[in-house]
């Protein structure tokens, strides 16, 4: 049974996400961001998932998810009230996987959750000897783990599954409705936020180490991997 991690500060929301999924998962409450990474820092549980409030008391969410990303790849679902799209344009940038906005509809958190923790179990159970190759960059499937002339790299769980759908099919052009399809397991509802802030933040950890930007633009159509010496 995959194991949440749930921050927020608010009681019945709290308690609210708890009873929602606590049939399914193992959940583990927190009510503030200091406390969370307490949590986060001390315990033996491997967390499969966070879902996360920006408003807390202590350290707030960005605070925590830039601590989290220093250490940890695993999922971030954001709940927030905040709906301007800078707030959400900035925390996919500092590494949330996702958002969902308050109040929120049951069904879709639920759906949400799901579709993270089926990549999760889609990618362990890859083949262990599925090394994926382009140029300096090496891809382990399994271990997850990329690096560039050896040196390794942090990807957020968005980032590898991006990166490693282009570097299999190369030559193709991405549409945004299939990466949302194919990289997310919902429907795509034109959040262009999402798609471009995760391939800006994929393009920039990787420039460094390639020289150029791996993925590029295919203007009106999509993205592709970038060939091109």
């Amino acid at each position: 049974m995959n194991n949440i991690l749930i921050v927020e500060d608010d009681n019945d929301i709290n308690m609210l996400l708890t009873d929602l999924l606590k049939g399914e998962y193992n959940i583990t409450n927190a009510f503030s961001g200091t406390e969370a990474m307490l949590i986060f820092a001390n315990s033996g549980e491997k967390f499969d998932l966070i879902l996360l409030d920006l408003m807390l008391p202590g350290k707030n969410g960005e605070e925590v998810i830039e601590e989290i990303r220093k250490t940890s790849s695993v999922p971030i679902i954001v709940l927030t009230a905040k709906g301007d799209t800078q707030t959400l344009v900035s925390v996919l940038e500092i590494g949330a996987d996702d958002y969902i906005s308050k109040p929120f509809d049951t069904r879709e958190v639920k759906a949400r959750v799901k579709s993270h923790l089926r990549k999760l179990q889609t990618s362990a159970n890859t083949d262990t000897n599925d090394i994926l190759q382009f140029e300096n960059i090496k891809i382990d499937l399994m271990s997850r783990d990329v690096l560039a002339d050896n040196k390794p790299i942090t990807l957020t769980q968005k980032e590898f599954d991006l990166l490693v759908l282009f570097i299999n099919e190369p030559k193709r052009v991405f549409t945004k409705e299939i990466l949302y399809t194919m990289v997310w397991g919902d429907a795509y509802y034109g959040d262009d936020n999402t798609i471009n802030v995760h391939i800006s933040r994929l393009r920039s950890k990787l420039k460094d180490y390639t020289q150029k930007d791996i993925i590029e633009t295919v203007w009106g159509v999509g993205f592709r991997l970038n060939t091109k010496k």
